[in-house]
């Protein structure tokens, strides 16, 4: 059984440790918050329950998943029996910088390290260690338990060793994968930024509604969800903080849309605040 440690227990990071756990894992959910944390196990608990009614898992497994998953506000305790580390805090390099100096610290010798990241470098990541060569990217797409990718992402530094390792736990985790080399944004950011973004200019332009907008990609693209349906799931916050970098790192093509700007600055974040291009309110305020 391999032990896992997921540091930041936000919507990838318990679903990250969702998947460990129920796919046999020993999985320490770690987070400096112990409200959010103590939420996020209520969360897997849900999760795991929805599980049981489709009928994907039973009342047995879901009973030896909780048993598997161990929450905890110590960061280095949790670090010192890991196997390999998975780090899913904000996409905020000083916070990064924090965690993985603590992970080089108190992880034995022969644990491998990863970032949950959409555009961050692995490479810079990896910097902050002693170790850069056990640094890779793990990309979990949103919701974890659902999206069947993995896209990994070897640093300048990883060594093939980690990136087999990886494989592995993609694997044991029930997921496919792509290995890319680092470049800002990998694969998938990259589109997925430039679809999410002139979907606002199409929108700040008056050219539809956002219903017809996401209509007219989901039917004529067989994209399976809307650029702003899509959005509103990750954080238009998240999406603004992909593009500014992106942006920073490849140019004008990926500046980000005013409107967009402006839907972060009201607080209009997306499902997380209630509110983003779509209403997620209770109209009875209840």
């Amino acid at each position: 059984m391999k032990n896992i440690a997921v540091v930041g227990s936000g919507v990838m990071g318990r679903e990250i440790a969702y998947i460990a756990a129920v796919n046999g894992c020993s999985v320490s959910l770690v987070d400096i918050n112990e409200e959010q944390l103590n939420r996020a196990g209520n969360e897997i608990e849900t999760l795991l329950e929805k599980g049981i009614t489709r009928d994907k898992i039973t009342q047995a497994q879901k009973n030896q998943a909780l048993e598997r998953l161990h929450l905890s506000i110590n960061m280095e305790k949790s670090f010192e029996k890991a196997d390999f580390i998975i780090e899913a805090v904000p996409e905020k390099l000083e916070i990064k910088r924090t965690v993985f100096e603590k992970m080089d610290k108190h992880a034995p010798g022969h644990a491998f390290f990863a970032t949950n990241t959409s555009t961050m470098s692995p490479t810079e990541i990896g910097s902050f260690t002693k170790r850069p060569e056990k640094v890779i990217a793990m990309h979990f797409f949103n919701p974890v338990h659902k999206m069947p990718l993995i896209e990994i992402v070897r640093g300048l530094q990883t060594s093939d060793e980690t990136v087999q390792q990886t494989m592995e736990l993609s694997k044991i985790f029930g997921k496919e994968t792509v290995v890319v080399n680092e470049f800002p944004g990998f694969v998938t950011s990259r589109i997925s930024a430039l679809v999410g973004n002139e979907a606002f200019y199409m929108l700040q332009e008056g050219l539809g509604s956002p219903e017809e907008i996401d209509k007219a990609i989901k039917l004529g693209l067989n994209y399976p969800m809307g650029p702003f349906e899509l959005g509103d799931l990750v954080g238009l916050d998240t999406r603004l903080n992909n593009l500014k970098y992106l942006h920073s790192k490849l140019g004008e093509k990926y500046r980000p849309a005013p409107l967009l700007e402006k839907y972060v600055k009201a607080g209009r974040l997306g499902r997380k605040s209630g509110q983003g291009v779509y209403d997620y309110r209770d109209p009875f305020g209840e």
